[in-house]
């Protein structure tokens, strides 16, 4: 992933360094639990826990040999601790090893998301709180529907925010796994109960079943999740920027002094944040898409999915952890503009309100299809310019069955939006 869209708490995780540690731990604790079996002396165990180290330099002049990215990396250790060097990544596979980590480095992106997207939430909930009251029109295909409040967009994007952290903290616990199962998952040299052993020493349970790899359905229904993130945030961006239109501009993307917005009109004020977002989720569904490939393997394993996963791992948990903290530096400056809300909300004057019309009809004896003729032949006189309200107030049909009080309440917002408030 290119600087531009990574954040320093991944780039911890992710970085292959930060890898390389993570296969080190893997490595360590593999012997850890040897000794205690009885099969490493303590002696060699104090020398591995010790002298085992790396360089990223040693390592790839090593690989050059190996063509091997693990086998170098257990070489270059077993040249740091020794004679001792020889229990390094005994009675395992490569990916005991990898996998293992990976299942490390998911778990901890998994906690790093969970905490971003905990600052997100607390930026709805202040936003909420500030401006969740104001009205505004609902918009369906783009045209006025309904009044709503501002409040109640928020509100849905919240929920959808927290069901994607539930599904994230289940994702946690599937994918903070490990094996030490051997070449095909089978404990020809290491048991089960070692195995069990060297996970809990990483803070993982052990995959029960596993082939060389551990199966990739968990690592799909992650990055899916991913997506999942990723689609609710383009969410809340397409509004934004819909509501960052000239002709809207119920809201704006703050705007710094000295800030370019087009490098050919110093007018433009563009919500350059918000369309980001909605790009980046390109990406998360593509990778998704990809991971989904990796479920399947020839046999006990292939490869077909290692060199993808290079990419679609640090990649797609740096562009959630991205997206996250972009959408929450958007919300933390967003302007909120009430007065215009409340002026396009009477862009169509009162008829808005027709849905409560038909409703009173109907209450009131008549059927929905007449009722639904009703509100409709008066809402043509409005679109040629009578007042919606008057118009209904003299039609026969309602003067016949509602009272006035009854009218004045079907045109009353604060009638339409009793339900509103704030939870």
């Amino acid at each position: 992933m290119i600087d531009r869209y990574t954040t320093p708490a991944m780039n911890a995780i992710w970085s292959r360094q930060a890898r390389y540690e993570r296969w080190k731990d893997v490595e360590i604790a593999i012997c850890e639990a040897h000794a205690e079996a009885g099969t490493i002396p303590q002696g060699d165990l104090l020398e591995i826990q010790s002298k085992a180290a790396f360089t990223l330099e040693r390592c790839d002049e090593l690989e050059k040999e190996t063509r091997h990215d693990l086998v170098a990396f257990v070489r270059c250790l077993e040249e740091n601790v020794g004679i001792a060097g020889r229990w390094i990544h005994f009675g395992v596979t490569s990916y005991d090893v990898i996998d293992t980590a990976t299942g490390m480095m998911l778990r901890d992106s998994c906690d790093v998301l969970l905490a971003s997207a905990a600052t997100l939430r607390g930026e709805i909930d202040r936003l909420e709180a500030d401006h969740g009251d104001l009205p505004c029109i609902g918009r369906t295909h783009g045209v006025h529907a309904e009044p709503i409040t501002f409040g109640h967009k928020l509100r849905s994007w919240r929920n959808e925010l927290d069901r994607n952290v539930a599904r994230l903290q289940v994702c946690r616990g599937e994918v903070a796994v490990g094996k030490a199962s051997g070449p095909v998952g089978i404990h020809g040299i290491t048991s089960p109960e070692l195995e069990a052993r060297v996970c809990a020493k990483l803070g993982l349970t052990a995959d029960p079943v596993t082939t060389q790899v551990i199966n990739r359905d968990r690592h799909a229904s992650f990055m899916n999740v991913l997506a999942l993130i990723g689609a609710g945030l383009e969410r809340m961006a397409t509004e934004l920027r819909n509501l960052q239109r000239t002709e809207i501009l119920e809201v704006q993307e703050g705007f710094a002094k000295g800030q370019t917005g087009s490098s050919a009109m110093p007018h433009k004020r563009n919500p350059w944040n918000s369309e980001t977002v909605c790009g980046l989720s390109r990406l998360l569904r593509a990778n998704a898409h990809a991971m989904l490939e990796s479920v399947a393997t020839w046999h006990e394993r292939d490869l077909t999915n290692s060199s993808l996963e290079r990419v679609v791992f640090p990649d797609s948990c740096q562009l959630a952890d991205f997206m996250l903290n972009r959408m929450r530096t958007i919300l933390a400056g967003l302007q909120v503009f009430g007065d215009k809300m409340a002026a396009n909300l009477r862009l169509m004057g009162d008829l808005v309100y027709s849905e409560h019309l038909m409703v009173e009809l109907v209450r009131a004896g008549m059927s929905r299809a007449d009722a639904y003729k009703v509100a409709q032949r008066n809402a043509a006189k409005a679109w040629d310019g009578e007042d919606y309200k008057a118009a209904v107030a003299a039609d026969p049909d309602v003067v016949e069955r509602l009272s006035a009080g009854q009218v004045e309440q079907i045109f009353s917002l604060a009638h339409h939006l009793r339900h509103a408030v704030k939870r």
